[in-house]
Parts: C-alpha cells; structure tokens; sequence
C-alpha cells in the first residue's frame, strides 16, 4: 500500500513518526558531517528540499533527539555508518530560517530577524538560570530581545555559540535556512544598501570571528557575492549548481522518480513526467526533478504547474521584464524552444541585475528557470556555458508571467491581436497605442533608462506578450535579418493550421521630434 503524501511537510520528524511518504537523503548528513568543512552554503532553487535536509541535519546532530536514533534513522543511510551512529544526538544545535522574511521597508526587515534571532535563543532559555553566567555574560544575554537594535541582533548567535560551548563542552552547528529570503526583498524594495550592510555584520559576526562555532550549513536560493554579504568569510564553502558535490542531495533522481511512480500507480506517467519536471541538473549530474512538483503528481495524478506557482516569481519576473534588448532577445529565443550560450559567474550581484543581463541568466540559473546540462568545465566562470529552459512546467510559467505583464490592457490587448492576424492595419496601430499606454510601466528600463533604448526595450516585450499567446502557430521573430534588411517583428506560421494562418511582418516607427516634424515622417 503506497504511503500518505503529506503535501507541506518540512519537519523529518514528523515525516518518519507517521511513515509519510519520504525519499531517503539522509546520505547527505553523512557527506556533510565528514566533509569537515566549518561553513558550508548550499545554492538550490525553492522547494527543492533544503528546508526538510536542514532539519534532518538537526534531527540527527541535536541533543534535543538523544537516544531516539533508531526511532527516526533506522533503515535510513546514514544510521548504516557507525560512526556517525555514536553522532545522533550529542551536538547542540541553532536552527533558524529567514524564508519569513518578506519586508517592504529595512526597519520591517530588522524587526523580522531580530524576532527570529530572538526565538532562536530562547530555545536555548536554560541558559538564562546557568550558574556560569558571568555578570557581562547575563546584561548581555538579557538584551537579546524582540525589541533589540542591529548591533545587539547581529552579535546575538555569536553570544549564544559561547555560552552553549561553555555549558555542554561541545562547539555548536548554527543551522540558516534560506539566508538570501531578506536580500531579494531588499533589491526588489530599494533598501539594498542598507541590508546589505546590516547582513554582512550578521554573517561575519556569526560565521566568521566566532571561535566556538563548531558548524555551520546555510542554505538558499541564489549566491549572493562575496563583497556584497560575505565579506572576509573565507571559510565558507559555497556549493552551487556547478560543484561536483551534492549533487544528488536535493531533488530527484530518475531512480528515485521511477520507485514513487511504481509505488503509487502511475508508471505509465513516466516520459509525461518526465518532460514536465525533469531537466535540472547539478554538478554535471542530469536529469534532477523537481520534488515539489513530482510529489503532487504522486497525490493527484495531475501535470500541472505546481512549483512554479508556489510563489517566488516576482524577482524573476521583475528581472527579465526590466532587462535590456539583449536579454529580451535572448529570452525570446529560449521560448521558442531554442538555447543560448552565456559566461556565467553564479556570484549574484544585485546592483549588476539591471546593468549586466549575464548577471540576470546567473540569477534565472541558480533560480532553476533555466538550466544548463552537460559537462561542468573546469573554467566554470571563463567557459560559455549552454543555457535552455528547464522543463515544460517552467515554459508554461513564463508564458503565464508574461501574459500577466499584458494584463492591464484587457480587451484592447485580445483586439491587437486580432487586428495584426486579420491585416487590419488601422485598427492594429489603434490598439497598440491603447495597449502602450496601459503596459508602459510593466517594462520600465530600471534604474538607469536611455532615451534610445527605451521604445526597444519595451516593443521587445511586447513580443514577448505576442509569443505567450501565439506561440506553437506562430513562431515569433525579432530584429532579424531577412533580404537586404532588418525586420522588427515577424509571426512565421507553423503548420498549425494546415497552412491556412497568415505570416505576418511589422515594423515600428518611433517619432523623434529632432528628426521630423510629423508622424508621418
């Protein structure tokens, strides 16, 4: 009988306690542990299990699970070592998470980690009644408070690993689940200096000049620069969707895909599957599926988008619609189905994301919109690397987004394109001005705009709006050379229609009042 799917579900240990459906990657706590590294940032896109490996990384280590080993571990990976049996449960533990932070202003996001930081220590409240405490040690602990300012909030976890060392006489793991949840708030809402300065006191403090830190295993989604957040912290491994390890750890494998389809009837659904999840790779390993969305197949039987509408697509959206020509161009090339090649450097710069696209494929890449297979070269940051959409799930995602940015023009949107297919010229440009007027400001040219590339950045997102709807009977091109010029925009029928659709050629004109004294010009 197949298991209960628990759709939600991120603590192991209720997972193991009901025998919820559960894919073994307790492998992971092994390879980590054993690693010896001190500090160790894991880059996965969302929902791609981070969450639920960091609590089975406290599950295991944490004395708060003494002596239940065999409870929760038993037939697992990791309880077959012995040595990292004598482990479970003898190492304390700090487990905090930042996906919770969503702020609009810096002083809501201050507020936010001061309370988790807060919450983080009282776990630990036994320490406030330790007769160890020194005087220095008890003023200090006693400011650790909701309430408290920046300074007090990014020292709070370094005061914590000392006293936890001093009281059980083990270093202990400073478990940070989704650190980079503030930073993508912070650019999205314009208060990026000021977090970053406030992150980078915060991670240096708890992860750097900390002697008594045993461990430490940080997840997100992007990797944020080293300048920007970890500055000077060079004892930080970080992992991201090039290196050679883990790669196996978070999402699944086809093995692994394969058994829960034969476990819940749907081995049929194998190729579906497949094209609908499959295609991230890690490391050089293909073929990793997404593990959201392969769970609710398992629950409901269904292909649908699942992941992509968990949440998560602002960022990604707000960067390919504020991106210069070139980016857009590219875009467009990979939802036509086709790829690109690009020179990534998986070091995110936020300030660079409206400035240098090939910052924004590095931010689409570690997000899991686009993936890149094959061999990881040795010269990751020199060697252009192909790029193409994940999977039919991210495809229809984008084409969703996209839609999304036409939504403020309603009907006049659904009459251009009914206008342009009809040849009704006339009525094309009428609607067009109407659908401008209504878009302008879903493609902005971000902080830095220029007067010549504006009407370009905003005509190719238009024809990106074209591609979401007309894609598959159309293939829709732009700025490409065609007899002795260059056309803006061409809809080039498939068979769709058995030859019955019509091919369609447009070219923008933009009035520029120093040049000509009429439209008509």
């Amino acid at each position: 009988m197949a298991r209960t799917i628990s759709i939600g579900a991120q603590g192991f240990e209720d997972l193991r306690e009901n025998d919820y459906f559960y894919v073994d990657k307790t492998g992971f706590v092994r390879d980590w542990w054993l690693s010896g590294d001190v500090a160790t940032l894991v880059c996965r896109p969302r929902r791609f299990g981070k969450t639920l490996n960091l609590d089975t990384v406290r599950c295991f280590l944490s004395m708060e699970f003494a002596r239940r080993g065999e409870e929760l571990f038993g037939g697992l990976e990791v309880w077959d070592d012995p040595k990292m049996r004598k482990l479970q449960g003898a190492v304390p533990v700090v487990a905090l998470s930042f996906a919770r932070v969503k702020a609009l202003t810096f002083g809501d996001m201050l507020a936010d980690i001061c309370r988790i930081t807060s919450r983080a220590v009282d776990m630990h409240r036994y320490l406030r009644g330790w007769e160890g405490l020194t005087a220095n040690d008890q003023i200090m602990l006693d400011e650790i408070r909701p309430d408290m300012d920046g300074t007090t909030c990014a020292d709070a976890l370094n005061l914590l690993c000392d006293l936890l060392r001093r009281y059980h006489g083990v270093s202990p793991v400073i478990l940070l689940d989704e650190y980079d949840a503030p930073m993508e708030c912070a650019w999205t809402h314009g208060y990026w200096e000021e977090a970053s300065g406030f992150m980078r006191q915060l991670m240096n403090s708890t992860f750097k000049t900390n002697p008594a830190l045993g461990r430490a295993l940080i997840t997100g989604v992007t990797r944020v620069s080293r300048e920007s957040i970890f500055s000077d912290l060079n004892n930080l491994l970080v992992v991201t969707a090039t290196t050679p390890i883990y790669q196996t750890s978070f999402g699944f494998t086809q093995a692994e895909v394969d058994a829960a389809l034969e476990e819940y009837g749907l081995s049929g659904a194998r190729d579906e599957a497949r094209r609908w999840y499959d295609g991230f790779a890690f490391g050089g390993i293909e073929h990793i599926y997404n593990p959201w969305s392969v769970t609710q197949l398992l629950q409901f039987g269904e292909f649908r988008t699942y992941w992509a509408n968990t949440s998560g697509n602002g960022l990604v959206s707000k960067v390919v619609r504020r991106g210069d020509e070139n980016l857009k161009t590219d875009f467009e090339e990979l939802m036509r189905g086709g790829t690109i090649a690009k020179i990534i450097d998986e070091q995110v710069v936020f300030s660079e994301l409206a400035t240098r696209h090939n910052a924004a494929w590095a931010l689409l890449l570690a997000a899991g919109y686009v993936t890149s297979p094959g061999h990881v070269p040795t010269n990751v940051e020199e060697t252009p690397r192909t790029l193409r959409i994940t999977n039919h799930e991210v495809r229809l995602t984008f084409d969703r987004m996209v839609e999304g940015w036409f939504s403020p023009a309603g009907t006049r949107y659904d009459q251009f394109e009914q206008a342009i297919l009809s040849g009704d010229a006339r009525t094309a440009t009428k609607c067009l001005a109407a659908v401008t007027m209504a878009c302008l400001s879903s493609f902005d040219a971000g902080t830095h705009p220029s007067e010549y590339s504006e009407p370009e950045r905003f005509y190719h997102g238009l024809v990106l709006g074209l591609l979401a709807s007309l894609r598959g009977r159309w293939s829709v091109e732009s700025n490409r050379e065609s007899g002795f010029g260059r056309y803006d925009v061409a809809l080039v029928p498939t068979d769709g229609a058995n030859g019955t659709d019509p091919a369609v050629v447009m070219e923008f004109k933009v009035f520029d009042p120093d040049e000509e004294q009429t439209l008509a010009e």
